[in-house]
């Protein structure tokens, strides 16, 4: 059905937007088709004829539109969103609280981290790159069972946490392996 900016809404959250269910399990290739008909129905050149106003409504539709694709495309954000969107806020930057084996599997890998790195042992930074990916699979499927099946948000809240944790963390180990890989 085609809409165009005048009847959407900027308040909708992403599922709203996307005409999609609120759920973590998503069909990738359904939400790319929606994105591609939002983009046509708000792309700015639509709305030449329209005069400047309705091009630069139209621009703001494209970037909401553009901005709610990236959160449901990228299941950290799309359950940091729902979680958001259940009355529980992720709030990293306020709510550090992790389980306490969590907790003692961080400092385990930050140790095994800086002495693989301090040996310039790519294969055990290596390995351990392919420890946390196993990990963060493991949560964000843990997080889609919360969300979806259970509906025990603020759980799922704390494991979005544990997964921004794991994020950032393969972002460093990504970076010692390159540096241990470079000249």
């Amino acid at each position: 059905r085609e809409r165009g900016p005048e009847s959407m809404n900027l308040a909708d959250d992403p599922f709203t937007l996307f005409g999609l269910p609120p759920r973590m399990a998503l069909d990738r290739a359904a939400l790319d088709e929606c994105w591609r008909r939002l983009q046509g129905e708000v792309h700015p050149d639509r709305f030449a004829a329209e005069g400047a106003a309705a091009q630069r409504v139209a621009m703001q539709w494209a970037v909401r539109v553009n901005e709610a694709y990236a959160i449901l495309k990228d299941p950290l954000r799309r359950a940091e969103c729902l979680c958001g969107l259940r009355g529980v806020p992720v709030q990293a930057e306020r709510h550090t609280d992790m389980p306490a084996g969590f907790l003692m599997q961080q400092m385990a890998w930050r140790e095994a981290l800086d002495d693989a790195a301090t040996d310039g042992n790519a294969a055990a930074v290596q390995a351990l790159a392919d420890d946390v990916t196993a990990q963060e699979r493991q949560t964000l499927a843990h997080v889609q069972s919360l969300l979806d099946d259970v509906g025990d948000v603020p759980a799922a809240a704390q494991q979005v946490r544990v997964l921004m944790f794991l994020q950032k963390f393969r972002r460093d180990i990504d970076r010692r392996l390159d540096a241990l890989e470079s000249p």
